[in-house]
């Protein structure tokens, strides 16, 4: 080998390590006020439809006067069988770490990681291996109140497969597909107001990654009235390639779920005299458009799980609604035209304000 490849080798070899950041998936930097909020958000389907995936670890910074107590955690896990509706854990799910998220650094495609959860006193786990098939789109901040905010970034084309078991039964090798979502921020539930979220991914598995995915937001801040933000993002074979953002987008509901479809979880939310449960339109369309451009997404919902989350700064409870059921996609992006029908997952957050 002639020497100076050798010592060009040798200095490669005596470089310091380069860090990309904080291994994550948050900055390492500690929480310090009550209201202080770092989530993670997964959400799949299977590949057959038969089953979905709803689950958020949580954690809250400490009381101002009890700095010792340090954070706060809380997990749940939603499972969904179709025609048998949602089972969910607590708010203590039993997380086993490190838990895989695609916001760690270094982290590229093609590499799986450990997903496990499972409620401590019910029957609904998960044991997956999740691997990325996509990148993030860029981190969206939404500020209101006089000092709160919300910061989130998502990822589409999550690929799960392994163990589930809902209820009494287990279900061995599935392959599912999701996404992923890293949210931090300050906020108060009163004051955040609400939000409706959805996503769906093309069901063609003929490509690693889907070959169209696509994500809406909306948050509904209670101030200042020009506060609500929204977009929907699009994604073709796991690159971002579209942004709409909020005055580009228009939401519009109709009908409402019957509540006979809906279930109040976790299971000890129903000894608690919350009150009644917010209206969950039965059809949610969202149409983005921006110059040659357009997106529309059409939800038809069918069940509902009801999540009762206490609030820390009132009496009143918070409401996220987990839901499921067809959607049919289609737009037209770049000149290049797509549609695709399949089932997707839409939350309907509120009610602390008492409207």
């Amino acid at each position: 080998m002639p020497a100076v490849i050798r010592k060009r080798e040798q200095r490669i070899s005596d470089a310091p390590a380069v860090k990309l950041g904080p291994r994550g998936p948050f900055p390492d930097a500690p929480m310090r006020r009550v209201l202080e909020r770092r989530w993670l958000h997964y959400a799949f389907l299977s590949a057959d439809n038969e089953l979905g995936l709803v689950a958020n670890v949580a954690h809250l910074g400490p009381p101002p006067d009890q700095p010792h107590l340090g954070t706060r955690c809380t997990s749940i896990l939603l499972l969904h069988k179709r025609d048998r509706g949602w089972r969910a854990s607590d708010f203590n799910a039993e997380t086993y770490t490190p838990l895989w998220s695609a916001f760690q650094q270094p982290h590229p495609i093609g590499t799986p990681g450990s997903f496990e959860l499972a409620s401590k006193a019910g029957p609904v786990s998960v044991r997956l291996q999740l691997e990325r098939s996509s990148h993030p789109c860029t981190s969206q901040c939404a500020p209101f109140a006089t000092n709160q905010h919300l910061r989130w970034q998502s990822e589409t084309g999550v690929i799960a497969k392994g163990r589930w078991q809902y209820s009494n039964e287990t279900f061995e090798n599935v392959e599912a597909v999701g996404y992923h979502e890293r949210v931090r921020g300050y906020w108060g539930w009163p004051e955040l107001g609400g939000w409706v979220f959805g996503f769906a991914n093309d069901p063609d598995r003929s490509t690693h990654a889907p070959p169209v995915a696509v994500v809406f937001t909306l948050i509904q801040p209670l101030s200042p009235l020009d506060a609500a933000t929204a977009s929907v993002m699009l994604w073709r074979h796991g690159r971002l390639v579209r942004h709409f953002p909020r005055r580009r987008v228009n939401v519009a509901v109709a009908g409402e779920v019957d509540k006979v479809h809906i279930r109040q979880v976790p299971a000890l939310s129903n000894l608690l005299g919350v009150p009644p449960m917010e209206t969950v339109p039965r059809r949610l369309l969202i149409q983005a458009a921006m110059g040659s451009d357009w997106v529309l997404l059409d939800f038809l919902c069918e069940d509902v799980a009801r999540v009762v989350i206490p609030s820390e700064t009132s009496i009143a409870p918070f409401s996220v609604h987990e839901v499921i059921g067809p959607v049919f996609v289609k737009g037209r992006i770049g000149g290049k035209g797509f549609a695709f029908e399949t089932r997707g997952i839409v939350e309907f957050a509120g009610g602390a304000g008492g409207d």
